[in-house]
């Protein structure tokens, strides 16, 4: 018996390629340079991760500024002042804001999965930012001569197009990052931001095939940066029905810092449907310590008393870096953690086997 483990996605970036991107900012580095340093970041992330016996990995989103702004860095229709999330210790994170139409992503997420699958010799996965969050880039106020409606209708075909790229370049599958979720239900308790968010995700969904979508997978975490959170505090009971009502084939769950995984995981049995993949986080990027093999396998082992075998699997709460300027997690305790977690699910796998 197996259990399959994958990543989520970002993994810190080397101090090298840091200083670098600060050098290239100030007019210190040229742009081949900078390139060179991505690349040498991207391979060097590939062999560290094959070398935790990952079955499915990432480029560790060594390259994107962020998990969010890849679409749109270096727009000339973007512009700063957008939207701000308020973390738990104080620190925002701000979106940009859209000035003007036609939208149009700059990059697409198959640009990395490219350069990924030059180094990698196991499959790779690819992340990509959900239209829900990118639909808040739109600022309050209309935009003369390109109204909210023309929008969304750009923003969902570049939505589309970014997943089906991946997935026609040979992605192993593809995440829809969804790291809003959660927090909608904080912003409007009523669960209406949620529903408009789910609809938008939904109509993304629904331009692939059954086949494809089980290709297709959405990620939720109470979004972790600098070892906070924006919506730890919001109930796993009010999101997770609704969370499952998208139409996708595979689910990533933050659960290892959750309180009370026993009834998080009795949610998700009640609310899954039985097509659906149930990957459990089993070890939480945000904490420094390092989980050991028999932790993840005991989290595991919970979690297998609610989920089907043949529905399970396991990854990491979330991104251990997903934006580019965070140092709060070192390379070296992330690449422990993720082979902890593909330890610990073998020898899980194995139990459950015997």
């Amino acid at each position: 018996m197996t259990i399959p483990t994958e990543p989520i996605g970002s993994i810190p970036r080397p101090q090298e390629l840091m200083d670098g991107v600060r050098r290239f900012t100030e007019g210190r580095m040229s742009k081949h340079q900078l390139e060179a340093l991505y690349q040498n970041a991207v391979r060097d992330t590939i062999e560290r991760f094959e070398g935790t016996n990952s079955p499915v990995i990432t480029d560790g989103e060594q390259s994107k500024p962020s998990f969010a702004t890849y679409p749109i860095h270096a727009l000339h229709n973007i512009v700063p002042g957008g939207v701000t999330v308020a973390f738990a210790d104080g620190h925002t994170r701000q979106l940009p804001r859209l000035t003007g139409g036609p939208f149009q992503f700059g990059t697409y997420a198959s640009y990395y999965l490219d350069e990924a699958k030059k180094y990698a010799k196991v499959p790779v996965k690819q992340a990509v930012i959900s239209i829900s969050m990118l639909s808040l880039l739109y600022p309050g106020e209309e935009i003369p001569g390109y109204s909210k409606k023309e929008f969304m209708r750009d923003l969902l075909n570049e939505c589309v197009v970014d997943i089906r790229m991946c997935l026609q370049k040979g992605a192993h599958n593809v995440q829809i990052d969804f790291t809003e979720g959660r927090l909608a239900l904080k912003l409007d308790p009523s669960g209406q931001l949620l529903k408009i968010f789910l609809d938008l995700n939904n109509q993304v969904l629904d331009r692939f095939s059954a086949d494809e979508r089980k290709r297709i997978g959405v990620h939720t975490c109470p979004g972790g940066d600098q070892d906070s959170t924006h919506s730890a505090d919001v109930d796993y009971a009010k999101f997770i029905p609704e969370f499952l009502q998208l139409s996708a084939g595979n689910f990533y769950f933050q659960l290892t810092s959750e309180k009370d995984r026993p009834g998080v995981l009795q949610i998700i049995r009640d609310s899954k449907k039985p097509d659906q993949m149930i990957f459990v986080g089993v070890t939480n990027p945000i904490s420094s310590q390092v989980e050991t093999p028999e932790e993840v396998k005991a989290h595991v082992l919970e979690a297998a008393r609610f989920i089907p075998l043949d529905r399970l699997g396991t990854t990491d709460d979330c991104g251990f870096s997903p934006f580019g300027d965070d140092t709060s997690t070192s390379r070296d305790i992330a690449f422990d953690k993720i082979r902890a977690r593909v330890a610990g699910t073998e020898m899980a796998a194995a139990e459950l086997g015997a």
